[in-house]
């Protein structure tokens, strides 16, 4: 039997997104045990949020999700002889919003918000590895971290959850403060500031202010956990009155481009090594004492991950043993660099999407393989008038690392092949050395090729933005 949600009564929900109830009086204190959008998903004492997409209007289910046993639903019109109480609303999307800040704020849960450029669902990942020795923890599912996604994943917090670990993901000006309002964080984390989203935000400074905008929804007292390394982030280096606590690799702060140093680090990584394939060690330093990480994913990212997962877990009183313990238990998730052995080769599947840092850093993943070294990647999405030469220092990247062969695909994917000709156009290195481009215009003519091409020993790297739908890729490799 499903468990209620704590003082989600229907008086309540109907207070909370400025509906009104419209239903016999004695079901108003109904406490349901649920809210979903997707009429599928209903359950008995459930509410359903009907949202109108841009095909399919939720409206037209209510009947059905009645039948199904659903207590309640929210309703942007007058309903005829419905089957129970319903709530008139001006707009689903938005009640939706409204009642899952209600029902965060109303629970003695610590959140911990993630956002950032890249790496936002690794570190989340990681941070969760670290927070459950501790703590029962409820975390977004995959991506669920926009403007729908984050407040289904604040109503799956049940009485028995400790900490929620919340993803914010964005693409414009103010959309944060929309997630921010709903996740309502006590720690809020914020991996970089990169290229994503150049095409609404404009330029990194844009970036950086999209993404602080979840400064002012923190909670008092709550406290920034901040990449040291990164030249925007290491400016905030108070937010409402606290310390940020900043962390990165090596024990000196960074030096911009003028010569000033950037932020202290609080906890910081020393003796970093990469394992290749089995991921990385290094020795975490803290105010606390330090302790020797091993990292099972690969990249060196995944050791900013492993320091911000540390600051996050001192935060929450963790112990230096405990943290150490679920760094090295973090796994990663499909998509995200995930190794998968088969059919005598290796196929890191990172195609969940990409930018320019993103791929920069799983070509350093690939480039530490042992056997032939074979990139595929496709084009990256949303970064405005300047995608054709961020695509174009991508190929570069490929051939700075000594990649063996890129197979690329789609309308900018030609850039790549022009970034690795012109930085091998100079190259003392012997033909064998120079990397071998192969460019097709679309996915499927590039898949059949690759299979052709690919023999035991390989490692295959697989990253592209998700409109190019590179699964489909993984997916003829492994099968």
């Amino acid at each position: 039997m499903k468990k209620e949600m704590p003082n989600m009564t229907l008086k309540n929900i109907a207070g909370a997104c400025e509906g009104t109830y419209i239903g016999a009086k004695e079901f108003e204190d109904k406490v349901i045990c649920g809210a979903v959008i997707d009429s599928r998903l209903v359950e008995e004492d459930d509410l359903f949020i009907p949202i109108k997409g841009e095909r399919v209007d939720g409206h037209n289910f209510i009947p059905q999700v009645f039948e199904k046993g659903a207590c309640c639903v929210l309703s942007e019109v007058e309903l005829e002889n419905p089957a129970g109480p319903y709530i008139r609303v001006e707009s689903s999307e938005t009640a939706l919003k409204k009642i899952a800040a209600f029902y965060r704020q109303s629970l003695p849960i610590k959140v911990v918000g993630i956002t950032g450029s890249v790496g936002k669902t690794s570190t989340k990942e990681m941070i969760a590895s670290v927070v459950s020795q501790k703590y029962q923890v409820h975390k977004t599912a995959g991506n669920f971290n926009n403007e729908i996604g984050l407040p289904l994943t604040v109503f799956g917090i049940r009485a028995e959850h400790e900490v929620a670990i919340l993803e914010m993901g964005i693409s414009d000006f103010n959309e944060m403060h929309r997630l921010a309002t709903v996740a309502n964080p006590d720690i809020c984390v914020i991996t970089n500031i990169g290229l994503c989203h150049l095409e609404n935000l404009g330029t990194r400074d844009g970036i950086l202010q999209a993404k602080t905008e979840c400064f002012e929804h923190m909670r008092e007292g709550g406290l920034a956990i901040l990449n040291g390394d990164d030249d925007k982030l290491s400016t905030k280096k108070k937010v409402n009155g606290r310390d940020a606590v900043f962390y990165g690799i090596g024990a000196e702060p960074q030096v911009d481009a003028a010569g000033v140093c950037m932020a202290e680090k609080a906890i910081y990584a020393t003796e970093v090594a990469n394992l290749g394939f089995e991921g990385m060690r290094a020795v975490i330093h803290t105010p606390q004492g330090e302790f020797e990480a091993h990292i099972t994913i690969p990249g060196e990212h995944n050791v900013y991950n492993a320091l911000a997962a540390t600051a996050v877990g001192l935060e929450l009183g963790l112990t230096l043993k405990e943290i150490q313990k679920g760094i090295a238990e973090a796994k990663t998730i499909a998509g995200r660099t995930n190794v998968i052995k088969t059919n005598g080769y290796n196929v890191i599947d990172d195609c969940y999407n990409a930018n320019p840092v993103s791929m920069e850093a799983a070509l350093d993943v690939l480039s530490h393989a042992k056997g032939r070294t074979i990139a595929v990647l496709g084009d990256m999405g949303e970064l405005g008038e300047d995608e054709k030469i961020l695509h174009f220092g991508v190929g570069k990247c490929v051939a700075e690392k000594k990649i063996h062969t890129l197979f690329c695909a789609g309308t900018l994917a030609a850039e790549y092949k022009a970034g690795v000709e012109a930085a091998t156009q100079d190259t003392k290195d012997s033909a064998e050395d120079i990397c071998q481009v192969f460019y097709f215009e679309n996915r499927d003519d590039m898949i059949e090729s690759l299979l052709s091409y690919v023999k035991e020993g390989d490692n295959i790297l697989i990253k592209a933005s998700h409109f190019m739908d590179f699964p489909k890729v993984v997916e003829a490799l492994t099968k």
